[in-house]
């Protein structure tokens, strides 16, 4: 990214801004989606979603690959998995805005770097350096001291936290590019979600008809409202430094929990402000190792650079080991995978049309 011009840099912030500034911003979109319920926005976002991707497969003529995935068993049954844990997030997330839980969906996105951490270190068998501990650790008394405060477990934040970081484990072990695997999620959600839709329909409880044009076409909109972000995120990701996206990426759930406050006047007593606090002590523990992590494999690399440059026989083994010392794993990409949605970074490099390298993918 270093031979890019100040103008590209540029327009990777503002598409990074866009992207998370819209997913912070969403909670203000499902409220008008009522009196359609949650569970039919959630099955309409499904369906329109499948529309909107279809239209940009047709456009980019890009269809070779569904063959190979259904010659693949194991690949099509993580795909429905990671379709299976989105349609929980997503759902979740839908039921929590329009029930008065803005605040808690927020606290969702803020600890999901912190169970993507643990997941890898208790499934991938990873190994952490002490401030991730420490982040861990934090992490783990913030959620402590909020069910003190609640009365019980906060029970919607750790399912979207789970959920989502489940979501980016199954996406990891799949490998599949952005879009395709939205489009492959997508599709294994269409069924189920229009079978839904003419049941309700059937029994007479649909919105999608009884309400109104408008009410139609806002239900319509899920698929744009899926989309669109995730292809600005694209556009950012193949133009901005990683660790740019990582700060970024808190945009969202600070958006959402300013909205949870002061739109939709959710109580914060004390006790959820010191809950919070640790949450974000954590997090700022969190990025201040990733950046320092960032900065180390930098200059590994450029001392690498320098090494190749010199004759091969000399340099050759110290120039692989400043590399090898700088291993990257789910831990170190933690930072740039929380917010709101996974194929983020693969769709906007395939939407935009670009050849370069995209950052790790992520949804909402």
């Amino acid at each position: 990214m270093a031979g890019q011009s100040r103008g590209e840099q540029r327009i990777g912030l503002l598409n990074g801004f866009a992207a998370y500034g819209m997913w912070g911003l969403v909670p203000l979109f499902w409220p008008l989606l009522k009196p359609a319920g949650a569970i039919e926005i959630l099955a309409h976002r499904m369906v329109w979603s499948l529309a909107v991707v279809g239209v940009l497969l047709l456009v980019m003529r890009r269809w070779a690959w569904a063959g190979e995935l259904l010659r693949q068993p194991r690949k099509l049954g993580l795909i429905t998995i990671a379709a299976t844990v989105i349609t929980v997030n997503w759902g979740v997330y839908i039921w929590a805005v329009n029930s008065g839980h803005v605040v808690e969906a927020s606290l969702g996105y803020f600890i999901n770097p912190l169970v993507t951490i643990a997941m890898g270190v208790l499934l991938l068998k990873e190994r952490l350096r002490p401030v991730q501990w420490a982040a861990v650790g934090v992490g783990a008394a913030a959620v402590l001291v909020l069910a003190i405060g609640y009365g019980h477990p906060p029970w919607i934040s750790l399912c979207l936290a789970f959920s989502f970081a489940t979501y980016g484990l199954v996406k990891k072990k799949v490998n599949l590019g952005g879009l395709e695997s939205l489009a492959a999620e997508s599709t294994i959600q269409f069924l189920p979600a229009l079978a839904y839709l003419l049941w309700l329909g059937t029994r007479g409880d649909a919105t999608f008809p009884a309400q109104g044009s408008g009410h139609a076409a806002l239900l319509a909109a899920t698929g744009v409202v899926t989309a669109i972000p995730l292809i600005c995120f694209g556009a950012a990701a193949i133009r901005v430094p990683l660790s740019t996206l990582g700060l970024l990426q808190y945009m969202a759930p600070v958006f959402q929990f300013l909205l949870g406050i002061f739109y939709f006047h959710e109580a914060m007593p004390a006790e959820r402000w010191a809950g919070f606090s640790l949450v974000w002590l954590a997090l700022s523990l969190l990025t201040f190792d990733a950046l320092r992590a960032a900065r180390r494999g930098a200059r590994a690399l450029r001392e690498a650079a320098r090494a190749a440059a010199e004759p091969a026989t000399a340099v050759g083994a110290p120039a692989r080991a400043a590399v090898a010392g700088v291993p990257v794993g789910i831990a170190e990409i933690a930072v740039v995978t929380a917010g709101t949605a996974a194929e983020a970074a693969g769709i906007a490099a395939e939407a935009v049309g670009s050849t370069g390298p995209a950052a790790s993918h992520g949804t909402v």
